[in-house]
């Protein structure tokens, strides 16, 4: 996918292509990453709205917490809520989250399986757990299950490098972002890492 995508964003946005002149060609990371989609909805809710360092040691601790392995639905549910939060550094609302993943996972409410066939109902379908937003969503969407046309767009740092990129005066609002975004279909997540690579910054929620 890179060098068609590289050339189609540099054809449909000059500013993308000085981007990706500068520092293309990146590694192709929107392939699906590792193989289970459960522990990648755990580290995104878990790095909600912290910093890539924060984030990552709570995630080490979480995993400490069940013998140094991603945990389970199964584990998550039955686990003391209390503890868990005490022993991790996990908020009371990523714990909230945490567990309203793991019920609609065992319940089946959620399916990975039946995620990956759906299209613009996987938003949706993610949505409905409770702590899981639209940056949460789309991370996963982009970085677990490989989607292509993922645009971030409320995410701090792809505004920040729009910002810099095209010489804004402010943030652009979410509503400008997606405006901006129509030209990269169908590689806004390529786009996205060309603009977090700019600002070499991680993805913030």
């Amino acid at each position: 996918m890179t060098p068609t995508a590289d050339a189609f964003l540099s054809s449909a946005d000059p500013i993308l292509k000085d981007l990706i002149t500068r520092f293309g060609p990146l590694p192709d990371r929107v392939t699906g990453l590792g193989d289970d989609p459960f522990d990648m909805l755990v580290l995104t809710i878990s790095s909600q709205q912290l910093s890539t360092r924060s984030a990552r040691a709570i995630y080490e601790r979480i995993r400490a917490r069940y013998g140094g392995r991603a945990p389970t639905p199964d584990e998550i549910w039955a686990d003391d809520p209390e503890l868990l939060r005490t022993s991790t550094g996990l908020s009371h609302a990523k714990v909230r989250a945490l567990r309203s993943l793991s019920e609609h996972l065992l319940t089946g409410l959620l399916d990975f399986d039946r995620l990956r066939a759906l299209d613009d109902d996987a938003m949706r379908a993610l949505v409905c757990v409770t702590g899981i937003g639209e940056w949460t969503a789309s991370i996963f969407l982009m970085f677990a299950l490989g989607r292509p046309d993922v645009l971030v767009r409320g995410d701090l740092a792809i505004r920040q490098a729009i910002r810099r990129a095209y010489g804004l005066e402010s943030l652009p609002s979410l509503a400008a972002v997606t405006a901006l975004g129509e030209a990269w279909r169908p590689y806004r997540s390529r786009a996205c890492l060309y603009l977090w690579r700019s600002v070499e910054i991680s993805p913030v929620g």
